[in-house]
């Protein structure tokens, strides 16, 4: 009984700071419609159910966060950097290799959120809607979610073996640039939006809850210094992920080319 009187505490407190954070972004949009367009807003009925609808699914939200995907994450890292699982009891000094186990988590949850991210779905479809099909919507997921994986994969790394951040994000740039130059006009905004949605409601909390669980069990990290940054690393290699699957893609539709112009006439002659 107590435990669902403490639930409905939270998922109160929970409602009334969502509340608090739509309340000045309806105020803004019902504003500028009275005052600056001067027409009262479409279906008003509509739209004070679609409010609705925002606060109990934020407030829903957050408190799922809270009560699973924060603890889960955590409760993952802790369990797979114990002493009694990543080495052998004669060993008496842990290295970077004996988290393997954590590299392949970090990988599989980074592809896994990813490839459920609505956000991501949204973008894809729409730029294969737009491509004409030059732009295969589930080659993109893909893509995004393997660049996703890899970054997550390399930031565990980092923070097991306690290297700077500047440094990773810095090479990581510095590679998108040169890809940015080399690529064609049309990928270059797709590729950097591929970086920015990965970025939201299911991958973040997630790979949040993994560096934070990893820095808080591994000895010698801060949770504080070490344990943020994975966020970036899951949005600059989608970049370089897209990049690269957009290359690939000239690619085959190159080879594809050939092949059509190459028919048995044409061979004959040669």
């Amino acid at each position: 009984m107590d435990m669902i009187i403490d639930l409905a505490v939270h998922i109160g407190t929970s409602a009334f700071g969502t509340v608090r954070d739509v309340l000045p972004i309806a105020v803004i949009l019902i504003g500028f419609q009275v005052f600056v367009v001067r027409k009262m807003p479409p279906n008003p009925r509509r739209m004070a159910m679609g409010f609705g609808y925002v606060i109990v699914g934020l407030t829903l939200f957050l408190v799922g966060l809270e009560q699973a995907l924060f603890p889960l994450g955590e409760t993952m890292a802790t369990q797979l950097t114990t002493p009694e699982f990543i080495q052998p009891e004669s060993s008496t000094q842990v290295a970077w290799r004996d988290y393997m186990w954590v590299y392949i988590f970090a990988f599989a949850i980074g592809f896994s959120t990813t490839i459920a991210e609505p956000s991501l779905i949204a973008v894809a479809l729409k730029a294969e809607e737009i491509s004409g099909g030059s732009l295969n919507a589930l080659g993109l997921r893909l893509a995004v979610a393997l660049g996703v994986a890899v970054g997550v994969s390399l930031g565990a790394f980092r923070i097991v073996t306690g290297t700077p951040l500047p440094y990773y994000i810095m090479a990581g740039y510095v590679i998108v640039i040169i890809q940015t130059v080399r690529a064609s006009k049309m990928i270059i905004p797709l590729a950097y939006d591929s970086g920015g949605v990965t970025t939201s409601t299911v991958t973040v909390p997630v790979v949040a809850a993994l560096g934070l669980g990893l820095a808080s069990t591994i000895p010698g990290r801060s949770p504080l210094i070490d344990g943020f940054g994975l966020i970036a690393f899951a949005s600059v290699f989608p970049i370089m992920a897209v990049f690269g699957y957009a290359k690939l893609a000239e690619w085959h539709r190159h080879r594809s080319k050939i092949k059509t112009t190459e028919t048995p006439e044409s061979k004959r002659n040669i």
